[in-house]
């Protein structure tokens, strides 16, 4: 039976619990946030981890998804934080398995596509966060990004998306080095009109 309203809308979960609606991140990103944590002291590092609200779905039993801060809630669980803050947005958890994965995709909270940028089934997706693969493509997203090459985006999976463009036009062993000439080249083809189909595209430069 389907519950009536959300039972604990905020929960503090330990990271290794969180279970992940991707399979893959930016291993760069991740190194990058626990620097920036690194570089905090005791009182920053409380109010880090209040200002991170992890946006969460119960699924099959009562595990507590999460459908956005990957990269900062294995960083955490690498620094072996004790909890997290998360606020459940919906209650899939009277679902079975094969239908929740249909609805969390369909809601398009859940992103099941491998380092390759290829399909995989939902049992593909890491029953926990430090199983989760290294994207390199998508540490140059945020590189990109991060260098004005595009906006930030609301659209879901955005990064991804920009990931899977630059995996066709950049060769793996460039993308996993990501050296100045690799982030030139990725920014010129992110100003390029072949990227505007992309969410945060903000076309060409001069």
């Amino acid at each position: 039976m389907p519950p009536h309203g959300l039972r604990h809308p905020i929960l503090a979960v330990a990271p290794q619990r969180l279970r992940p609606t991707q399979v893959t991140v930016g291993r760069r990103e991740v190194a990058d946030k626990r620097a920036q944590w690194h570089a905090l002291g005791r009182k920053k590092r409380a109010a880090l981890i209040a200002a991170h609200w992890f946006p969460g779905v119960l699924g099959p039993a009562d595990e507590v998804y999460i459908v956005d801060h990957h990269h900062f809630g294995l960083a955490m669980l690498e620094e072996a934080v004790e909890q997290v803050p998360v606020i459940v947005q919906r209650d899939f958890s009277w679902l079975d398995a094969d239908t929740f994965w249909r609805t969390m995709e369909f809601n398009r909270w859940a992103h099941p596509y491998d380092e390759r940028g290829a399909r995989t089934a939902y049992a593909a997706i890491p029953a926990g966060l430090a199983q989760l693969r290294d994207d390199p493509y998508r540490s140059l997203a945020a590189r990109v990004r991060e260098a004005g090459g595009c906006a930030k985006d609301a659209t879901p999976y955005a990064e991804f998306l920009w990931a899977d463009f630059l995996r066709a036009r950049i060769a793996p062993k460039a993308a996993a080095k990501a050296g100045a000439r690799t982030l030139e080249r990725a920014l010129a083809l992110a100003h390029s009109r072949e990227a505007g189909y992309l969410p945060g595209w903000s076309g060409p430069i001069g």
